[in-house]
């Protein structure tokens, strides 16, 4: 929920987790044609459990992508998702809670040819076995794959059944990766025990300068227990943009190749070390384009992250 090839193997050590870590943030170089050179350019950060690397900057479709058929609608969807893509981005979360979306992304991802390239990342939101299974029969279907990069169990909705289907699925090949998610600090408490009890590929929570529960005690244990953590409500929902409206970028953001208050925002989320994927929603090909580029450039060291905090608490 958000705002605005196989490499599976075997599970990494610390120590190679952590070299993993400083080789992606130092970047890619090499890389051949325009998307390469985009996906060089963008912030890569590794998958613990696996090493597999993915772009620090993803896409949301909450909202956003819940549209009808009509061409007026998905017209500007299909150059968001394009120009995701053009600029390096794979991952695109999504979910049955999210009305059309799931449908809209396989629609339009099939119509530009982008499956092989995108991560594609969906959830389980019901409860039982079989409705479970179900519901991500007709994940497959709408989003026109015959397996996910990962599935994720919605809001901890029955993750206990939920997680046991999902350990199955992973073992016949149906899915890559599995994790759990949520969005308010109310169930971190219940987050927390699922993170430590249970072998988890990834965690969705949220994260921003307006929310920044997640950063006292879930952000160190995933980076403990080795389990990627996409962030979502990187705006708050939208209400960061109304503390600074009407305000100019300080001058020091330049220092950090800043250019915007959405930058400002997400590259404070992608400094932390903990963090895997960031990913906002937007249906503006312009607003697309401008988050990106905040997985690009310098990030703000943990002075000027501070900094940044009084500069919004203000």
């Amino acid at each position: 929920m958000s705002d605005r090839g196989d490499l599976v193997g075997q599970p990494l050590s610390r120590r190679a987790w952590l070299r993993l870590m400083a080789a992606a943030a130092a970047g890619l170089a090499g890389s051949r044609g325009a998307r390469a050179r985009a996906a060089a350019a963008l912030l890569q950060r590794p998958v613990p459990s696996t090493g597999e690397t993915i772009p620090a900057v993803g896409l949301g479709t909450w909202r956003t992508f819940d549209v009808d058929a009509a061409p007026a609608e998905r017209e500007p969807l299909r150059e968001v998702l394009r120009r995701f893509a053009a600029l390096g981005g794979r991952v695109v979360d999504s979910s049955p809670m999210y009305g059309a979306a799931e449908a809209v992304v396989g629609d339009l991802a099939t119509d530009l040819g982008l499956h092989p390239s995108l991560f594609l990342a969906t959830k389980v939101w019901t409860t039982g076995r079989e409705a479970g299974v179900a519901q991500m029969e007709r994940s497959l279907q709408r989003l026109r794959t015959r397996r996910l990069d990962l599935m994720q169990v919605h809001n901890l909705v029955d993750w206990q059944t939920h997680l046991r289907t999902l350990r199955e699925w992973k073992q016949d090949g149906r899915i890559r990766y599995l994790g759990v998610t949520h969005y308010t600090a109310g169930a971190y408490g219940e987050l927390e025990r699922v993170m430590r009890s249970e072998p988890l590929d990834f965690v969705q929570l949220n994260y921003s300068l307006g929310e920044r529960e997640a950063e006292r005690r879930l952000l160190p244990l995933a980076r403990d227990r080795g389990i990627a953590v996409l962030v979502n409500r990187p705006f708050a929902a939208g209400g960061l943009f109304g503390r600074v409206r009407g305000q100019p970028l300080p001058p020091w953001a330049a220092d950090f190749d800043c250019e915007s208050w959405a930058q400002f925002f997400l590259k404070w989320i992608l400094a932390h070390p903990a963090v895997t994927c960031v990913i906002p929603a937007t249906s503006r090909p312009e607003h697309l384009t401008d988050n990106m580029r905040a997985g690009q450039g310098a990030l703000p060291d943990a002075a000027t992250r501070e900094r940044m905090v009084a500069l919004v608490a203000r």
